[in-house]
């Protein structure tokens, strides 16, 4: 708490929650994502609640029309604690769909639009999703009654308008703070994506520390240039600007001119992207051209963000704050933030815990290292999920006494700064995607004729990483052209690989049969 004690931080007191944890949490918060939205509703009714292409949607115009989607969910079958899919991108009905449901007390279970049908049936089955709404081009996809047998509610975005029509309000659902929120599916090292469970509990801490360690106010106007299906663009952006009573303004796809105008137009004062998407606003030809004054707070996160980088942004927008957060889909969004002016001098830092945040440095072993010393980053905190969906083994294998096991190496050093140096899960970062290798390297190996593939992320100066693959397929054919096209049909398209190296030996591989990826990484 050190590091904040000059932010409006509210105050706080120790929490029993989940059963087995013990938690510092606000003791005056929000009881839910949809009260989040009421509040704002109520005190600033005819206020922007968000902005799409030039439409303006106040906040009573929102809730209204969320309001009679929700009857009609309601009256398709849609009850409490129902699953329903969101296939989606960023566009308004993502925020009116996700709150009708809040209403009802249903779970939201957001997929990104560039998942494929074989993961959409999985992830449809998996939660037991009774209904599903999506974007009218995504709707061949959709996995069949045979693939999904329960997902028998579907809705085009399309027909949202006209569903919602005549229906008469339903009640407000009544739930607790500890219910579940929404679902976020997150790949896991089985190749096999885990539902992170949201409550409405971590949901509300998230918001207040956007709300006090950014200093977010009522009249910031938040661009929504991340999708909107990803934690950073769900709870930074939409849940944040709710919590604030703020707008959200909703852009369908980044392109780093359009953002510029973007900001100028609407006097975008926040948001939160990946490192790379700055440095493609700063290559912009609108940004020396356009008022962009408004714009005061810039996070990122996913990468490192270059010094050059921050350099450029420093002298060419001097009201604009830069600030690293550090956080996963596990931890609803952030655990550290850098405090404001402190970036340029810490800049291999991800910043310090967060008020109800609590790190732990441990070994291998399950001990706490001293400061400074590398181990595996824990994290607990009342933002920190109780589990994954229906998925015991994998909740008992990633959470410790409510703390979870992040993957990720590095240090807290004695003044609490966070420090990370590698990633324990064997994962890739594309330009803030995470890809996890051995999901793709499963797709490579259903190819004919391959008998070992491993996937390492390739240097991008922009991304990050690309994807590369190495393939040993002895006395095959090479097609690349055709091995691509097999893992676009059954994997987001950031996940598919860019660049192959095709291997007539087998892949190296150390006396215990474990394949040295680091020898593969040395030859690229």
């Amino acid at each position: 708490m050190t590091h904040w004690r000059d932010f409006p931080v509210p105050a706080m007191r120790h929490e029993a929650l989940y059963g087995d944890r013990i938690v510092r949490c606000f003791a005056e918060r929000p009881a839910s994502l949809h009260a989040m939205f009421e509040r704002a509703r109520t005190t600033r009714p005819q206020h922007d609640a968000m902005v799409f292409e030039g439409r303006r949607w106040s906040y009573a115009e929102t809730g209204d029309a969320a309001d009679r989607l929700a009857a009609a969910f309601a009256a398709q079958g849609i009850e409490a604690g129902e699953r329903v899919l969101m296939l989606m991108g960023n566009r308004p009905e993502f925020l009116l769909v996700l709150l009708a449901l809040q209403r009802l007390g249903a779970i939201a279970v957001p997929v990104g639009v560039r998942e494929q049908r074989p993961g959409l049936a999985y992830i449809a089955v998996q939660c037991g999703a009774k209904a599903i709404v999506f974007d009218d081009e995504l709707g061949v996809r959709l996995p069949d009654t045979a693939e999904a047998p329960a997902l028998t509610l579907r809705f085009a975005a399309s027909d949202l308008a006209a569903l919602a029509a005549s229906a008469p309000s339903p009640p407000v659902a009544t739930t607790r703070e500890t219910d579940v929120s929404v679902i976020l599916y997150t790949s896991g090292t089985t190749g096999h994506p885990k539902g992170a469970l949201l409550t409405h509990l971590a949901i509300a801490h998230s918001a207040l520390h956007f709300q006090s360690c950014m200093g977010l106010r009522p009249d910031d106007r938040s661009a929504l240039a991340v999708p909107a299906s990803h934690v950073t663009g769900l709870i930074a952006i939409i849940a944040s600007m709710w919590q604030v009573g703020g707008a959200v303004i909703v852009m369908p796809e980044f392109k780093a001119d359009a953002f510029v105008q973007l900001v100028a137009r609407e006097r975008v004062s926040h948001t939160l992207m990946v490192p790379a998407m700055y440095k493609l606003c700063l290559l912009s030809e609108s940004f020396d051209q356009e008022d962009l004054s408004s714009w005061r707070i810039g996070a990122f996160g996913g990468s490192p963000m270059p010094v050059a980088t921050i350099d450029a942004l420093a002298e060419r927008l001097p009201g604009l704050t830069l600030l690293n957060a550090y956080g996963a889909t596990e931890t609803t969004s952030p655990v550290t933030m850098m405090p404001a002016g402190l970036t340029r001098t810490h800049i291999d830092s991800v910043g310090v815990a967060l008020p109800a945040a609590e790190i732990r440095v441990m070994d291998d072993e399950g001990r706490e290292v001293a400061p400074g010393e590398t181990g595996e980053l824990w994290i607990g905190g009342p933002m920190v999920v109780p589990g994954y969906w229906g998925n015991p083994q994998a909740t008992a294998d990633s959470f410790t006494a409510g703390f979870w096991h992040s993957g990720d190496l590095g240090c807290v050093d004695a003044e609490g700064f966070v420090r990370i140096f590698d990633r324990k899960k064997d994962m890739l970062n594309r330009g803030g995607f995470k890809v996890y290798s051995v999901e793709v390297e499963n797709v490579l190996m259903a190819w004919p004729g391959v008998v070992e593939a491993a996937v390492i992320g390739k240097p991008c100066p922009v991304l990050g990483e690309r994807v590369h693959a190495f393939v040993h397929a002895p006395g095959i054919d090479i097609d690349e052209a055709a091995l691509r096209q097999h893992c676009a049909g059954r994997l987001a398209d950031y996940k598919v690989p860019e660049s192959f190296t095709w291997s007539s030996e087998p892949l190296p591989r150390n006396p215990n049969g474990k394949l040295l990826k680091r020898l593969l990484r040395a030859r690229i």
